[in-house]
């Protein structure tokens, strides 16, 4: 009997996972105990377990394209209640990378939006400005009147400022953000 890799399988997925996360993901047991603590799983395509046992067979594409990227909010708890500490967080945001990389970015998220948009803001003004970036992710993403209503009780309790403020040392944060991209340049 052979086994015989098909095209939707990639023998190399585990390997370059497990390089750029440092997640050891052959120890999983498949014992489920990360996706029963898993605060998102009820609402996405595939479970953390699910996640860790495609990449072992090498399913690219499913991988890929799954919401669950997305969805992870790196909270831990997956890798706390591994009896093998298995590091699902570094693996999803490996996966993340690799995914916007080759294009597959499940469709109807909004993450690789928002991460963009964070990005720019710490670039050019060194700090996050909550105002900006709320209109910014409504301008790109054509939710406009979403929480809309929330905006003056945001105001009045000083949570989010009209005007942007700076941070110095520029020249400083754009040498290390050239740094990053070089970085992930060679890695890829």
């Amino acid at each position: 009997m052979s086994t015989k890799v098909t095209e939707t399988q990639d023998a190399e997925l585990a390997r370059t996972v497990a390089a750029e996360s440092g997640a050891n993901l052959w120890i999983c047991l498949q014992c489920c105990k990360c996706t029963s603590g898993c605060p998102v799983a009820a609402r996405v395509d595939l479970k953390p377990h699910e996640v860790v046992r495609l990449v072992q067979l090498g399913e690219r594409g499913e991988v890929l394209a799954s919401r669950m990227l997305w969805e992870c909010t790196s909270c831990e708890t997956c890798v706390t209640r591994c009896p093998q500490h298995v590091d699902i967080p570094s693996m999803m945001d490996a996966l993340c990378r690799m995914s916007r990389a080759s294009g597959k970015v499940a469709a109807g998220t909004t993450v690789p939006t928002f991460n963009d948009i964070f990005l720019s803001t710490v670039w050019r003004l060194g700090r996050m400005y909550e105002a900006g970036l709320m209109a910014s992710f409504k301008v790109r993403t054509f939710r406009f009147s979403e929480d809309m209503g929330k905006v003056p009780m945001m105001l009045w309790k000083r949570k989010i400022a009209l005007l942007p403020t700076y941070v110095r040392g520029g020249g400083e944060r754009k040498r290390l953000f050239r740094r990053v991209k070089a970085a992930e340049g060679k890695s890829q």
